[in-house]
């Protein structure tokens, strides 16, 4: 509750209209188009007679109107309040009835939300706390603040096993930029380093906003299918000028690129002018072996890598990083400083006071600790009912492959009716859908919804007796 300390009333004691009338007509005007709210606390009658200068009848018999009509009301040893909110403010519209809130509230297994209710309140007010006692910035940092840069290369370092370089003080020879995510990334490579025209190729099935992102810029996409070793770079087209991918864990099949193929796909990359986009998305997320090589460590000559906080802490940052040869560095200050545009400072301020507290890499711990046990419970349960399942012992989801679209939405829709809600293939593809299937989340649910769920799940893929069939892809 807040207190107005002056009231917006104008009286006009020139008009024939009572003065307490008028007085009523402003307070509820006021009230109706925002200026109060529900909760302002009004002044006394006593008080607001001295602003006015008015007699104490004048605000009595105002407030004693306002009160009848439900415009305001008083609480015993505490004041007068407003408590009807502005035709159309959020807190005026119709609250959702228990039952809808219910409907709402659906058991979400979607792939692509981190597990952010595990994040411990304690260090995320605690790290909020520290950025907010960072000075001000004086002008925007186009790189990204120095010392996030200095974290994300420990942890690049610590977590994926790339050594960066740069002395992340604005000089030469630094690799690390702050960005605003991924799929921001991918719109500052394509303004800043790709031209209109530009023929790139990705993964198929694929991450489709970095897809739509490329095509708002006017590149021409070429989808390449995956294979169970990863990109087909036959398939890649001649004159392409660049690769995205996803090599660690491939979105949204959850494979991995063989070594082989990496080998592959660095030379071809430098043999015939591509440059490589690798889209680490959630590369720390591994529990079978430690994190798998980054491509920027094969060739960094030629790969532009990619990584972001959205999967280990929260998309609502808006904090990533980019790792990249010299000129594309370049490339991206420079279209940068001309647009005037950089990322945020405040999430990279909150995540350098995690790593400096160790709190971010206490909560990667406990974040791989629980996940790797929800995929667990989640990969017994369909073995147990002999439901195959496809990807890596890594990430966030598995993908549950059926035969066809019409039992992928027919799957879905069904699960929608029991409060799942679920995410098929078919929409992962910027071309015609050559693979079927869920792609099952398990972070952004709790472990009592994952638990409480898989038994509706099992007995919905008990139904498409044929979704152990091979898709076409």
């Amino acid at each position: 509750m807040s207190e107005s300390p002056a009231l917006p009333v104008t009286l006009d004691r020139g008009s024939p209209t009572p003065l307490a009338v008028q007085l009523a007509q402003e307070l509820r005007a006021a009230a109706g188009d925002g200026r109060l709210r529900s909760g302002d606390r009004l002044p006394s009658t006593r008080a607001l007679a001295l602003q006015l200068n008015v007699s104490r009848t004048v605000t009595a018999a105002a407030y004693e109107q306002l009160h009848a009509e439900g415009w305001i009301t008083g609480k015993h040893g505490s004041g007068t309040y407003v408590t009807t909110a502005p035709p159309g403010s959020p807190s005026a519209r119709p609250k959702a009835k228990a039952t809808e809130s219910a409907d709402v509230a659906a058991v979400d297994l979607r792939p692509g939300s981190p597990w952010a209710s595990g994040i411990d309140r304690s260090a995320w007010r605690r790290a909020w706390r520290g950025a907010a006692d960072v000075a001000p910035l004086p002008r925007p940092t186009r790189a990204g603040v120095p010392a996030y840069r200095a974290a994300v290369a420990e942890h690049l370092l610590r977590h994926r096993g790339l050594r960066v370089s740069g002395e992340y003080d604005g000089g030469e020879g630094e690799s690390v930029l702050a960005t605003a995510g991924t799929t921001a990334a991918v719109a500052e490579l394509a303004a800043s380093v790709l031209c209109r025209g530009d023929v790139v190729a990705v993964e198929e099935p694929g991450y489709q906003r970095a897809v739509q992102t490329m095509r708002a810029a006017g590149l021409v996409v070429v989808p390449v299918p995956v294979d169970a070793d990863g990109l087909l770079l036959d398939a890649v087209p001649a004159g392409a000028r660049a690769v995205y991918c996803s090599p660690a864990h491939q979105y949204p099949l959850g494979r991995r690129m063989s070594a082989a193929r990496r080998v592959e796909l660095v030379d071809r990359a430098r043999r015939d002018g591509w440059l490589v986009i690798e889209d680490d998305y959630d590369g720390e997320l591994r529990y079978d072996v430690a994190p798998l090589p980054l491509l920027a460590s094969l060739a960094p000559d030629v790969v532009v890598h990619l990584g972001t906080t959205s999967k280990i802490l929260t998309p609502a940052l808006g904090v990533g990083w980019m790792v990249a040869p010299p000129p594309v560095v370049a490339a991206v200050l420079h279209h940068r400083d001309i647009t005037g545009t950089s990322p945020s400072a405040a999430g990279q301020f909150v995540v350098v006071e995690l790593a400096r507290n160790g709190d971010l890499g206490r909560h990667l711990r406990k974040l791989r600790r629980e996940l790797s046990e929800r995929r667990g419970m989640l990969v017994d349960a369909l073995t147990g009912a002999g439901v195959r399942f496809l990807g890596d012992d890594a990430g966030a989801h598995l993908v549950v492959p059926l035969c066809s679209a019409g039992q992928e939405h027919e799957l879905i829709e069904a699960a929608t009716g029991r409060g799942i809600v679920l995410d098929g293939l078919a929409r992962h593809h910027c071309g015609p859908a050559t693979w079927f299937g869920i792609a099952v989340g398990y972070a952004a649910c709790s472990r009592e919804q994952l638990q409480a769920a898989i038994p509706d799940l099992l007995s919905l893929l008990s139904r498409s007796s044929d979704q152990w069939g091979t898709p076409s892809g």
